[in-house]
């Protein structure tokens, strides 16, 4: 029973899974050695000793700080640098054309969806994303008063289930108005998954369908520069140029992980629109929105990422930095993958990125028996999620086989 706090459907005072777990690794490790423990739960990316990596291009950045840049208050929107900065980090030397694009800045892409939810649905409203998702989006969209629909994003191939993605959208669309999509890629938080071009035509030629309600199609793009090459990543931006008025592409920008600013609490979102009144309108929809849930963002943040993207030198020591750690990160996910297929444990397609995630039918019990083996992972909808990112080749190595005995053990 509440006191005073109002329960509003939600479960109050339930703990954080990811952190819960997280505290149980410290745990384990203060009881026993860190090197007998492997602790999978931490979504940032960490060095072969387990320390936090930041690159010291960034810092360079921010040393170069003034006091009224740690000090002063920004506009609301952010920036102006800053706003102009973002759109270079996303689009690099491909502005698309015939097109408007405006940003604002949000505290990290977390914000970017906050916004995007609240600003372009209603409360009652229900919005789409796949099934395997990173689980704040439910709690985001359940604070605002909407309500998380999920199509199934993988078939019995492990493709892209296009038709599953229209089915859940037309049921949606039959009873509103307009909706809200949200599509993490590339490198999908948690399988990893990248959407390919074939992925993104089958989607958009569903979306197309529907000329008369009004579709936000959210791009949440966090893992983006450490998903592979740049360039053709970003291919798929050019597909959401051009689309006619009722949709409209947002992409969800995170300085988190491309620029190790994880505390910093750094984003923006950005809209792409051939109407100009429409763009117009996401700048005044999102000064209201930022206004009443952050008021002015952090301006120090927003003047490390304008410093870098203004100075091609920084950028390219951020860029060749990010390729090393690139580097570092790929062959943990490769490992894992290899010694899943060799002892035959069955995983979401997996392309790139922080995390892989294991199908299974009891989560908490299987994450409960790696427990046992001193190996720490999180439950996640019908699965278990690991960290490559923070995790050593070695240890990607011996995750597999343990994986593989508890869930036969949890059956």
């Amino acid at each position: 029973m509440m006191i005073f706090a109002q329960q509003n459907e939600r479960t109050i005072g339930a703990p954080d899974k990811l952190f819960g777990v997280s505290s149980l690794a410290k745990e384990r490790i203060a009881q026993i050695g860190k090197e007998n423990v492997i602790n999978s739960t931490i979504g940032v990316l960490l060095d072969e000793q387990g320390k936090l990596v930041v690159l010291e291009s960034v810092m360079e950045a921010v040393r170069g700080l003034t006091r009224e840049d740690y000090a002063a208050y920004a506009p609301i929107l952010g920036l102006p640098e800053y706003l102009e900065a973002v759109k270079t980090a996303v689009f690099l030397e491909e502005p698309p054309e015939g097109c408007y694009v405006e940003s604002c800045y949000t505290p990290g892409g977390t914000g970017a969806i906050r916004n995007a939810i609240s600003a372009y649905t209603i409360p009652g409203d229900k919005i789409l994303t796949s099934d395997w998702h990173w689980s704040p989006y439910r709690l985001i969209a359940q604070e605002l008063g909407r309500t998380v629909c999920c199509y199934t994003l993988f078939d019995e191939t492990g493709k892209f289930h296009a038709a599953s993605f229209e089915a859940a959208l037309s049921a949606i669309l039959a009873v509103q108005e307009e909706t809200l999509i949200i599509v993490n890629t590339p490198a999908h938080n948690p399988t990893g998954y990248t959407f390919t071009d074939e992925d993104w035509n089958a989607l958009l030629t569903a979306v197309l369908k529907y000329p008369d309600k009004k579709i936000a199609l959210l791009v949440d793009i966090a893992y983006l520069d450490f998903a592979g090459d740049g360039k053709t990543n970003r291919a798929f931006l050019k597909k959401l140029n051009g689309l006619p008025e009722h949709i409209l592409p947002l992409i969800a920008f995170s300085a988190s992980k491309g620029y190790t600013m994880y505390g910093m609490r750094c984003g923006a979102i950005l809209c792409m629109t051939p109407s100009s009144a429409i763009a117009e309108e996401f700048k005044d929809v999102m000064r209201v929105e930022s206004r009443a849930s952050w008021s002015n963002g952090n301006r120090a943040a927003m003047a490390v990422i304008a410093k870098i993207l203004a100075d091609k030198g920084l950028l390219a020591k951020v860029q060749a930095e990010r390729q090393h750690w690139l580097e570092v990160l790929c062959p943990r996910g490769d490992a894992f993958m290899e010694e899943a297929r060799h002892v035959g444990l069955k995983t979401c397609p997996y392309d790139a990125g922080f995390f892989i995630t294991i199908p299974c039918d009891d989560p908490e019990g299987v994450g409960k028996r790696l427990q046992d083996f001193n190996i720490f992972a999180i439950p996640l909808g019908p699965g278990i999620r690991i960290s490559v990112a923070s995790n050593t080749v070695a240890e990607c190595r011996v995750m597999p086989s343990k994986i593989k005995t508890a869930i036969a053990q949890s059956r």
